[in-house]
């Protein structure tokens, strides 16, 4: 029953049960009330816009890397934001190097579309179409218009936060010292001296990489040392030191990914992430006390990690590190999520991207109860259902990878208390697949390696 100001209030007459690939959590919703609110346009966004207010960081999830709903709605929420609010960049879970070369795209000339689909066929290690589609295509454009009545210093921004590209943001590093420091080039040189052996031989790359030398990881320490000696031993305000910088930084941090990454998943994914949180640290320092981000990521990052069970297996998340170091308050988090449809994915590492059915989410999963309240989508904030006594148990909540088997769904619900896990909540009923540019794959391990997401 809908009341006169759009809300719908529902009496909620069944359980919900949340599912992982470990166990089965009970969590009973009975007899309790829920508040949602349409999502049919963009102009249904504006009650999300008051609730962020004046957050410095909003964190933009999605359910899978494959969906064009998501992307096409968060695109429309980061344009708000920075029309309305000032915010100053997306930074996205993607290579610092690819997304750096967009970000000059963005704030360089006046451009079309099929000069920004050219520069997104940059992004060239699977799963390329993460980031080279024509969803992304589309923002980009807009953000280099939007960019030409402004100000350089005032150009909106486009930065990767991922630690993937090690061999490649070592190669980006070395144009930026020709003629400069000599310890930083000879530091650089012995890192690509060091790793070269290992990028002969590409599909072993990272499990080589993981199993190199103790000398590579001394070889990156003094590269990142030397870097920030070069460039004044703190986070650079200038562009080109900052840039050097953050290829030193990947570097250093890719060598301990990959190292940790054929023995234990939950170091690889912990030095991820907090690879990701400095890297948005200092973009806030870089670009200013005033600065504002958008981080686009996938729910498993964007969701705080301590209301799922990521806790009890010893991970964390950059949903958790921002909330933790930024301060609650300056950090707004946004799940995104839908109840069955299409995706693109893969059935395998590195194999070919096919369009899959979603099958729709089980009755006692979050997706599938929403669903029960109506076919449509819907937007829910945190504050008006955190109240809800069941809602403070786990709910099985739909993850899906770049890998992905719709025929076996179960392993593909992470236990959440959603009012704490997420601000707001986006649920798109049905959703199609994203639109990837085709792009002949780079020979190197797979972003979202080794967990999928």
């Amino acid at each position: 029953m809908k009341s006169a100001n759009g809300k719908v209030w529902v009496i909620l007459l069944m359980s919900l049960l949340a599912v992982s690939c470990k166990k089965e959590n009970n969590s009973p919703l009975t007899n309790e009330t829920i508040t949602t609110h349409p999502l049919y346009s963009t102009a249904d966004l504006h009650p999300l816009l008051q609730q962020i207010g004046d957050a410095r960081i909003v964190l933009l999830g999605e359910a899978s890397h494959g969906t064009s709903e998501y992307y096409q709605w968060r695109a429309e929420i980061s344009k708000r934001l920075m029309q309305e609010k000032g915010f100053s960049a997306i930074a996205v879970e993607g290579e610092w190097a690819d997304s750096y070369r967009l970000n000059k795209f963005i704030k360089g000339p006046a451009k079309d579309s099929t000069e920004a689909v050219q520069v997104l066929q940059q992004y060239d290690r699977w799963p390329t179409w993460m980031w080279g589609n024509y969803e992304v295509a589309s923002l980009a454009t807009w953000m280099n218009r939007f960019n030409q009545n402004r100000s350089q210093q005032q150009r909106v921004g486009f930065y990767g936060l991922d630690v993937y590209c090690l061999w490649e943001s070592t190669q980006e590093l070395m144009p930026y010292l020709q003629g400069g420091n000599q310890k930083a080039i000879d530091a650089a040189r012995q890192v690509e001296t060091c790793f070269s052996p290992y990028s002969a031989d590409p599909q072993e790359y990272g499990y080589a990489v993981a199993n190199a030398s103790a000398n590579c990881r001394a070889q990156t320490t003094n590269l990142w040392k030397a870097i920030l000696q070069t460039t004044g031993n703190a986070t650079a305000t200038n562009e080109a030191h900052f840039v050097m910088q953050q290829n030193a930084l990947v570097a250093l941090n890719g060598e301990a990914y990959y190292r940790a990454s054929v023995s234990s998943y939950e170091d690889s994914w912990n030095i991820r992430d907090r690879h990701m949180q400095q890297t948005l640290k200092r973009l806030l320092e870089h670009l200013g006390p005033n600065s504002k981000i958008i981080v686009w990521a996938h729910n498993t990052h964007v969701g705080d990690a301590r209301y799922t069970d990521m806790a009890a297996q010893g991970t964390v998340n950059l949903g958790q590190l921002a909330r933790e170091e930024l301060g609650q308050q300056n950090v707004f988090a946004v799940g995104f999520g839908s109840y069955k449809g299409s995706v693109i994915a893969s059935s395998h590492w590195g194999g070919a991207i096919q369009q899959m059915n979603v099958p729709a989410a089980p009755s006692n999963s979050w997706e599938g109860y929403l669903h029960s309240l109506g076919a449509s989508n819907k937007l829910i904030f945190s504050n008006e259902i955190s109240t809800v006594a069941a809602l403070q148990n786990s709910v099985g909540h739909r993850a899906i990878g770049v890998v992905y088997n719709p025929s076996s769904e179960a392993g593909n619900y992470v236990p959440s208390i959603i009012p704490k896990r997420y601000d707001a909540f986006l649920y798109f009923d049905r959703t199609t697949a994203l639109h990837p540019i085709q792009i002949p794959v780079r020979n190197e391990p797979p972003d979202t390696y080794p967990s999928g997401f």
